[in-house]
């Protein structure tokens, strides 16, 4: 709520604006529909690489989609991981930087 003062015997709303800078920024991830799969977990540092927490869906396309909410002004590693098994770069990363299991991972850099 504004705070208020006195202005010869009338009180007068003092507007004050703050701009925030976004907390999260929804972040969209995707493969083709060509992916074989029966099932596309999302993993990486922004959910400690977990293959439980977020799940791939299919689009009408066939191609597989999940959103994610990320922090701004970082860069994040991640991977795709295909029926529980096989790892699976994306195609247009931002960059890839080599792991410690002799592959690479993706980079993206959400700003």
């Amino acid at each position: 709520m504004p705070a208020k003062r006195v202005a010869q015997g009338r009180t007068v709303a003092k507007a004050t604006r703050t701009v925030a800078k976004a907390k999260t920024v929804d972040v969209a991830f995707a493969l083709p529909a060509d992916v074989q799969a029966d099932s596309v977990a999302l993993c990486g540092e922004f959910n400690e690489w977990s293959a439980e927490n977020v799940k791939l869906e299919r689009d009408g396309d066939g191609s597989w989609r999940a959103t994610v909410a990320l922090e701004p002004g970082r860069s994040y590693r991640y991977r795709y991981l295909l029926d529980g098994q096989r790892w699976e770069n994306a195609w247009q990363a931002d960059g890839y930087v080599p792991n410690p299991y002799g592959g690479d991972d993706s980079v993206i850099v959400v700003e």
